[in-house]
């Protein structure tokens, strides 16, 4: 196996056993068949906090078919040998910053190959909602990337990732003080109006 592909291989395993966050490895039949992508050898890290395992893992679609000693009976379309390598849940990043950057390139390469599959954003301030204001504001680097400043609202923003940018990574976001407040006063340095908290009261609620 050459360079790239032991480096592709190992951003597969980090990357495929998103499901063993939410099931039981022990669950799962280990049973023998065809799938899609099999992973033999490896050191399956379930994140229950249980010692880790040999064995093989089977991939049907987007999901994990089976767990157990499947090589030797099994057959798979892609099979990966992941001696000396860890099978683990996806990592989520608690406090990315990858708003903007998955609607440049949805890949998140830097992302995946760390193993993060999912990353949760928008700590003191998140891509919407903004008004005209902000989107002049941040037009320079939208321009500069060619993408396309089509949304208003976090519900605008969440739709254009499952409609058309579709990363490889799951997004959440926080709704950022710091971005309501600017949407509402800008960047004066004094406190906020009564009118203008409830103003980002209303932006917050919308956006939760």
């Amino acid at each position: 196996m050459n360079g790239r592909s032991a480096k592709a291989s190992r951003s597969i395993l980090l990357a495929v056993a998103i499901a063993l966050a939410a099931v039981s490895v022990r669950a799962i039949p280990q049973t023998a068949g065809t799938f899609d992508v099999l992973i033999t050898n490896g050191r399956i890290v379930d994140g229950t906090g249980a010692p880790w395992f040999r064995g093989d893992l089977g991939i049907v679609g987007d999901r994990i078919a089976a767990i157990g000693s499947l090589a030797g009976s099994a057959t798979a379309a892609v099979t990966i040998d992941a001696t000396n390598l860890v099978v683990t849940p996806g990592f989520i990043d608690l406090l990315g910053q990858s708003e903007f950057n998955v609607l440049v390139d949805g890949r998140a390469a830097s992302k995946i190959m760390q193993g993060v599959t999912t990353e949760v954003t928008g700590e003191g301030t998140s891509i919407a909602p903004v008004n005209d204001r902000l989107i002049q504001e941040g037009a320079a680097q939208a321009t500069a990337f060619s993408v396309a400043q089509d949304w208003r609202t976090l519900g605008d923003y969440f739709r254009r990732l499952e409609e058309r940018s579709r990363p490889a990574i799951n997004v959440a976001t926080f709704v950022g003080a710091g971005g309501v407040r600017n949407y509402v006063i800008g960047k004066d340095d004094r406190p906020a109006t009564p009118a203008e908290l409830d103003q980002m009261r209303q932006l917050t609620a919308e956006a939760m």
